[in-house]
């Protein structure tokens, strides 16, 4: 079936076009590099994964709770309409509700594999280039794996959401090669490291959680890709052209908060909004989900330079303006731990399948 006759709402094109103007630069010196970039490329030839093997796609989803999430994460968990629901009804909520969440993941990763190739042609050094295809090809994979898991598991989609829609607009139009490494590498993959943690580390179904522990171990090193490319590109800029940066990755942050709102699941269920939306907008839940949503991007603005008081007043009004100090490269060493765990679990599991097998015979 077509993805088009799965979205639970209207999509008018299956085409949508940006418009975009940028130089390609070609580079005729091969023989240099920064050493920590082509250390970053060395490790992306090697962590290349097949989607295909890597992942085991026997695996089954709970129909009443695919992802078997607590009930908690729902966002209209505890709100009159909640309760009101019958046990059918909630089931309905949490399936399309889940599938929402991935559905963004899937459409937030083909925004990234544009930016990856937009890089590859855009960015001057020729190091850069090099992991950016690498990163081309990862991008890919996490679209065949989200698309993989909605299209035969969840059997529904919903269309990207506007706020995500918007930023990818912005990033995509843009004709400087920094501001995509930004939008994309730090911002839009900063946000969806930590949303793809919540599922990773919260989904008790295990193809949901290993489909977001391989995917969070790639993601890793793109934001470091966007850390050290940018590290080394701010400080030539003016301060006028730094603080129209600090703006841009402001609004792109309340943008993003607001991306979490699933608005469009309570819509096409029929809930009343009037009644939801101030929940929504100020349960502690939701703050505190919002909050730490921004881990890891606060401390990497810190990191690139991008610390002036535009930024620091915006991050204080949100109140994440604590993860400045975050430690970045502990939280990539974990995620890496925990993708090799998750093989490790899968190894075991097919071992167990052979024995019982072997036994039975």
């Amino acid at each position: 079936m077509s993805t088009m006759n799965r979205y639970q709402l209207p999509v008018t094109d299956p085409d949508f076009r940006v418009g975009a103007a940028f130089d390609t630069h070609f580079r005729w010196e091969y023989d240099d590099g920064r050493r920590e970039l082509l250390d970053l490329y060395e490790k992306g030839k090697k962590k290349q994964w097949n989607a295909s093997d890597r992942i085991d796609w026997s695996l089954e989803l709970d129909p009443e709770n695919p992802g078997q999430m607590p009930e908690e994460i729902i966002p209209i968990f505890g709100t009159r309409a909640w309760e009101r629901m019958t046990p059918s009804e909630r089931v309905e909520a949490r399936f399309h509700y889940q599938s929402w969440q991935l559905s963004q993941f899937l459409h937030g990763e083909q925004g990234a594999l544009l930016c990856a190739a937009k890089i590859v042609q855009q960015v001057p050094a020729m190091d850069a280039k090099f992991y950016a295809a690498t990163q081309v090809v990862d991008e890919a994979r996490h679209v065949e794996a989200y698309s993989r898991l909605l299209h035969d598991k969840f059997g529904m989609l919903y269309p990207i959401g506007t706020p995500l829609c918007s930023l990818l607009e912005d990033v995509l139009g843009d004709s400087r090669w920094d501001m995509t490494y930004l939008g994309m590498q730090v911002l839009v993959e900063g946000l969806a490291l930590a949303a793809f943690a919540g599922l990773r580390d919260m989904a008790g179904n295990p193809l949901v959680a290993s489909v977001n522990a391989y995917v969070m171990q790639d993601e890793a090193r793109h934001v470091a890709f966007g850390r050290l490319s940018l590290r080394d590109y701010y400080p030539h800029l003016t301060q006028a052209e730094r603080d129209e940066r600090e703006e841009f990755a402001a609004e792109a942050c309340y943008l993003m908060r607001d991306r979490f709102l699933s608005t469009e699941v309570w819509r096409r269920l029929g809930l009343p909004l009037d009644e939801i939306m101030p929940h929504l907008e100020h349960s502690a839940g939701m703050r505190l989900f919002r909050t730490r949503l921004f881990t890891r991007i606060v401390p990497m603005m810190k990191d690139i330079g991008l610390w002036g008081p535009r930024i620091r007043r915006a991050y204080g009004e949100m109140g994440i303006l604590g993860f400045a100090d975050s430690d970045v490269a502990a939280m990539t060493a974990e995620d890496e731990d925990i993708a090799d765990r998750f093989d490790r679990e899968i190894r075991a599991r097919m071992q167990d399948i052979r024995q019982t097998a072997g036994s039975d015979g």
